[in-house]
């Protein structure tokens, strides 16, 4: 995750740069809109953990997106934002999921029993957000907190472990939760914004290591870069 994370910030501060220079030389509308293009890169914590369970790895994701903005108030520093996207997470840890007969099993493993291990999921996402800014016509470097809710439907999941002398791959394993959701918060000045989602959904349903109820649920801590 390291090398494209840091091919994505560079090019997108240069975007972000050229574009404000650009719009500099244009017009002032009074009636203007936060429509922005959104890029984030996160670092994925899992909660909820089951007995055992560890996280052995840099767990990472990608999302991007257009966010339409809909002001509320006439100086139009404070709106309303609904948004369509893409996410991409991975996670590295020591769940090995399995399937025999069908049916999908779950185990955690001591990190001597596999070289590597690794679940992804794949979702469309519907950002909902609550903006306060202090952007005006003419000013685009402008402080910013965006709270709110994201939905995802998850319709690509797959998950892959290393073991010493055999590999096992799965793709779209019904225990994932189809429907995500979560609480959002973006905050910061131009381009550079933290960016936190607190899932308040578990990743998978139906899915227990023996006895024991999986109810891992997701904390992304990263950054947010928006482009009017």
């Amino acid at each position: 995750m390291n090398k494209p994370i840091l091919i994505f910030l560079v090019f997108f501060t240069f975007f972000q740069a050229y574009t404000q220079e650009a719009k500099d030389s244009l017009f002032i509308d009074s009636n203007y809109l936060e429509d922005q293009i959104y890029l984030g890169v996160t670092y994925n914590v899992l909660r909820k953990q089951p007995a055992n369970f560890n996280q052995n790895g840099l767990s990472g994701g990608l999302s991007i997106g257009f966010i339409k903005d809909i002001p509320l108030n006439e100086e139009r520093n404070i709106g309303f934002g609904i948004g369509l996207g893409y996410a991409y997470n991975a996670y590295i840890q020591n769940l090995k999921i399995s399937a025999m007969s069908n049916i999908t099993q779950f185990e955690v493993l001591e990190s001597s029993n596999f070289k590597s291990n690794r679940f992804s999921t794949h979702l469309i996402e519907v950002p909902l957000e609550f903006r306060w800014r202090t952007s005006t016509a003419s000013k685009y470097n402008f402080w910013r907190v965006y709270s709110g809710v994201k939905f995802g439907y998850l319709f690509a999941s797959s998950s892959k472990i290393s073991e010493e002398t055999n590999v096992i791959k799965l793709n779209n394993i019904s225990e994932f939760q189809k429907l995500q959701y979560g609480l959002t918060l973006n905050a910061g000045y131009n381009t550079f914004n933290l960016s936190l989602y607190y899932g308040l959904n578990p990743l998978f349903k139906d899915a227990k290591i023996e006895s024991e109820q999986i109810d891992l649920k997701q904390f992304n801590i990263g950054l947010m870069f928006y482009i009017l």
